[in-house]
C-alpha cells in the first residue's frame, strides 16, 4: 500500500516552522516522528530574540493550517495589517492599502510564538517526539541514518525510513545532498545587513502607531520596517548596507547612532527610548538567498523550507512558502511515497516557484526601499487597485502572491500577460487620443 503508515519511521531535521508544522501533517499516519533541534526547547530556554524578523502570514500560511485544523487555535495570536503606512523624512504619513478589499491582510505573527504553538499541538499526538539541544552532525544518505550530537558531547545514530532536511538555510542535510554529487547550490548575500530594534507601548499601554499597517520608512537604497505585536509593541528592523555611506558599518557608536536617526529617521526617535540600547544589543544578520536542485536523494531524504530555498524577508513569503512546502510534501508521503519518484515529484513541483519567490522578493527589496514613498508608485498602486475592481479577471500580483494560492510561477506569468494586455491598450487608447487631437487641429485650423 503507497503512503506513510505507522510501521515507518520519520526523522525530521529541525524544529522551526517548517519542521514543526510537518510533524503535525505527518502525525495522522500513525508512523514514528522524530523531530530534532540544534537549540535547547524554547519553551524552557525562552526564544532567542536579535535575529527574529516578526512574520507576516498570509493566505498560503493560514491554508497551510487550516488543512489541519489549527487555524482558529493560531491565528488568534496574529494581527491584521490591511496595507502600508509610509513615513516620509519630514514626518508626513500615507496609508496605501494592500487590496481593493480591506478585509483582505496579511498578519503580523510572532515567529516564536508561532513556532511554540506548532510544537506544542504536533505534541498532542503519542506518535510525535521532539528532541532539542541535538546537532545534526552526519547523515548517511544510504540508509538513511542521522547522527546527533547532545549538549555534553555524546553523539546518537538514528535509523529511520525517511529524513527531512528542515533545518534551515544553512541546512546540514542539504550540505549531505551537496558531497553526494549531481547537486546544484548557490547562495547569494544582499550587501545589506538587517538590525532588530523596538517600539515599546505607549505610556498609556497602548500602540503609539497605527497598529493596522506595516509601517515603512524609505529611504532609497535603505529603510525601516515595524509590525504591531499583541503586547502593544512593534518590532522594528533596519536594513541598511553592511559597508558604505549610510551602513553599519558607520554606526559605531552612540553619537553616530542618534545621528544617523536624526537626519533619516527623526519621526522614531521618541517612540524608541531603548534605541541606543537596542542597537548595542542586538547583532547585524545578514540576508541571502539560498537557490539548489535537487531537492532530494532517492526515496529517502528530502529538504523543505530554508534548506531548499532560503529567500530575502521583503515579501513576507518565506515561512509561507515554507509551509506550501509542508502541504505539498505530506501529499506526496501519503500518496505516492515510498515510491522511487514519489520525493521527484515534490522537488519538482516545488522548485519552480521557490525560485519564483525568491525572485520576487529582491525585486520588492527595491520597491519597499525606493519606490513606495513616491507619488508616482502611489498612482500606479492606485490604477492596479482600479483594474481590479472594474476589469474582471485582472488580479495584481501583490494580491495573487499573499491573499490567493495561485503557485508563485503561475502568478507572475499572469502578470506579465496582464502587463502587455494593459500595455497594449493604452497604446491603442493613445493612438486614438492622438487622431482626435489631430482632428481637433485641423478642424480648428480650417475654421481660420
Amino acid at each position: 500500500m503507497a503512503g506513510l503508515q505507522a510501521e515507518h519511521r520519520v526523522t525530521i531535521v529541525g524544529a522551526g516552522l517548517g519542521g514543526a508544522l510537518l510533524s503535525n501533517y505527518l502525525a495522522c499516519s500513525g508512523a514514528t516522528i522524530g523531530v530534532y533541534e540544534r537549540r535547547p526547547d524554547p519553551r524552557q530556554a525562552g526564544f532567542i530574540g536579535g535575529r527574529s524578523i516578526n512574520l507576516a502570514i498570509s493566505a498560503r500560511g493560514i491554508d497551510g493550517l487550516r488543512r489541519i485544523g489549527l487555524e482558529d487555535e493560531i491565528m488568534p495570536l496574529a494581527l491584521p495589517m490591511a496595507g502600508r503606512m509610509i513615513h516620509a523624512p519630514d514626518g508626513d504619513l500615507s496609508y496605501q492599502p494592500y487590496d481593493k478589499d480591506p478585509a483582505r491582510c496579511i498578519n503580523s505573527i510572532s515567529r516564536g510564538g508561532l513556532n511554540q504553538a506548532l510544537v506544542e499541538a504536533a505534541e498532542r499526538n503519542a506518535n510525535v517526539r521532539f528532541h532539542f539541544a541535538r546537532r545534526c552532525e552526519r547523515v548517511d544518505l544510504d540508509r538513511p541514518a542521522v547522527t546527533f550530537e547532545d549538549e555534553s558531547g555524546g553523539r546518537s545514530e538514528v535509523v529511520s525510513d525517511l529524513v527531512i532536511g528542515a533545518d534551515g538555510a544553512f541546512s546540514a542535510v542539504r550540505d549531505a545532498l551537496r558531497v553526494h554529487g549531481r547537486f546544484d547550490y548557490s547562495q547569494d548575500y544582499l550587501p545589506h545587513g538587517y538590525k532588530e530594534l523596538r517600539i515599546p507601548p505607549g505610556r498609556d499601554g497602548g500602540f503609539q502607531m497605527e497598529p493596522r499597517a506595516l509601517h515603512i520608512w524609505p529611504r532609497g537604497g535603505y529603510m525601516m520596517i515595524a509590525l504591531p505585536n499583541p503586547d502593544f509593541s512593534f518590532t522594528c528592523t533596519l536594513f541598511l548596507p553592511l559597508v558604505g555611506p549610510n551602513g553599519f558599518d558607520q554606526l559605531t557608536g552612540d553619537e553616530a547612532v542618534l545621528a544617523f536617526f536624526e537626519r533619516t529617521f527623526r519621526d522614531a526617535i521618541p517612540l524608541m527610548p531603548d534605541l541606543l540600547e537596542d542597537f548595542r544589543d542586538n547583532p547585524t544578520g545578514n540576508l541571502v538567498t539560498i537557490r539548489c536542485n535537487p531537492w532530494h536523494v532517492g526515496n529517502r531524504v528530502a529538504l523543505l523550507g530554508d534548506a531548499s530555498h532560503a529567500v530575502v524577508p521583503f515579501y513576507g513569503q518565506g515561512m509561507n512558502a515554507a509551509f506550501e512546502d509542508v502541504v505539498a510534501l505530506s501529499s506526496v508521503l501519503q500518496e505516492l511515497w515510498p515510491g522511487a519518484s514519489a520525493l521527484r515529484v515534490y522537488s519538482r513541483s516545488r522548485k519552480r516557484n521557490a525560485d519564483a519567490i525568491a525572485d520576487l522578493a529582491l525585486r520588492n527589496f527595491v520597491e519597499m526601499r525606493d519606490h513606495t514613498g513616491s507619488a508616482l508608485f502611489r498612482w500606479q498602486k492606485w490604477g492596479e487597485r482600479m483594474l481590479h475592481k472594474f476589469v474582471p479577471g485582472y488580479l495584481p500580483l501583490y494580491t495573487m502572491v499573499s491573499f490567493t494560492t495561485i503557485p508563485y510561477a503561475d502568478a507572475v506569468a499572469r502578470e506579465r500577460r496582464q502587463n502587455r494586455w494593459v500595455a497594449g491598450v493604452l497604446g491603442v487608447a493613445g493612438v486614438i487620443v492622438l487622431v482626435l487631437l489631430v482632428l481637433l487641429l485641423y478642424r480648428l485650423l480650417s475654421a481660420a
